[in-house]
């Protein structure tokens, strides 16, 4: 038995080591949401954060998770305001929606750690995940919609705390 913090809680999971996170969340945990589609990590279909990190699920061993963090796409939507989640509705991103949760979780990473990417920057990373509607152009308006949102905040918490 092993306990590993899956979007803010501590869960006790009983999974050999070499288990991949993408079984351990969708038939141990219970969370759907992650899906599975190469088992290869070649699509990224399956991807989540740990510790705010993108991995595909479907190749990483639960063992490496230890003290980490992971953030699932039900992590994320506890707070459907979310400046990504907003954006992929507002740009109307998803066609078939299988790989939605591995895009939105690509783009929180992505603006996590650039937090102004440019077309270039945004299409690198979100290459990580394939989507076979190619909505490729919706995903990169949402992700500079999203971009906009968390600058604009930011501004805002800056002058909140200097005004």
């Amino acid at each position: 038995m092993a306990s590993i913090r899956i979007n803010g809680r501590e869960v006790e999971v009983s999974a050999a080591d070499d288990k991949p996170l993408l079984w351990v969340l969708r038939d141990d945990v219970g969370l759907k949401g992650t899906k599975y589609s190469c088992g290869a990590g070649l699509c990224g279909v399956c991807t989540v954060l740990v510790d705010g990190r993108p991995v595909h699920s479907c190749i990483y061993p639960v063992a490496k998770v230890g003290d980490a963090e992971v953030t699932t796409i039900e992590g994320l939507t506890q707070d459907p305001r979310h400046p990504v989640l907003q954006a992929w509705i507002a740009e109307r991103v998803p066609q078939c929606g299988y790989c939605q949760p591995g895009q939105i979780l690509t783009a929180v990473a992505l603006l996590h750690h650039n937090p102004a990417p440019s077309a270039a920057d945004i299409d690198t990373a979100m290459s990580a995940v394939l989507c076979r509607c190619g909505t490729y152009l919706r995903i990169r308006r949402a992700v500079e919609r999203a971009a906009r949102s968390l600058q604009l905040q930011a501004m805002q918490a800056g002058e909140q705390r200097h005004g």
